[in-house]
């Protein structure tokens, strides 16, 4: 048995939340933030058979593919204007998750 984390972009919530549903995938969802853009992510914790573990991650790599994002990133100076410096656009890859995998020892659904 592995216990499978996946954190994705909350962009891509439905589409993998929905999928996994459908293969019979138990799943525990935990809202989380981080990353570059400071944006809402969600953290899946996913329990799999040792020969469904793969199923899981092509699942998840199907749902959050990457793509590429324009931002404007504003500088923080405390006490200064913002009106003095000049923001330029900033293409990011967004997109993708990060997925971690873990043998567990014991199991139990009580």
């Amino acid at each position: 048995m592995k216990l499978v984390y996946a954190i994705v972009r909350d962009d891509n919530e439905d589409g993998v939340l929905t999928q996994l549903t459908q293969h019979h995938f138990s799943i525990t969802r935990l809202a989380t933030t981080g990353g570059f853009l400071r944006k809402g992510n969600v953290t899946l914790m996913i329990g799999a058979e040792d020969d469904k573990v793969q199923e899981v991650i092509n699942i998840i790599k199907k749902e959050c593919g990457e793509h590429r994002k324009i931002t404007v990133n504003m500088p923080y100076l405390a006490g200064a204007s913002l009106m003095s410096y000049a923001t330029m656009p900033t293409t990011v890859e967004v997109g993708g998750a990060t997925i971690f995998v873990v043998n567990v020892d014991h199991y139990e659904k009580i």
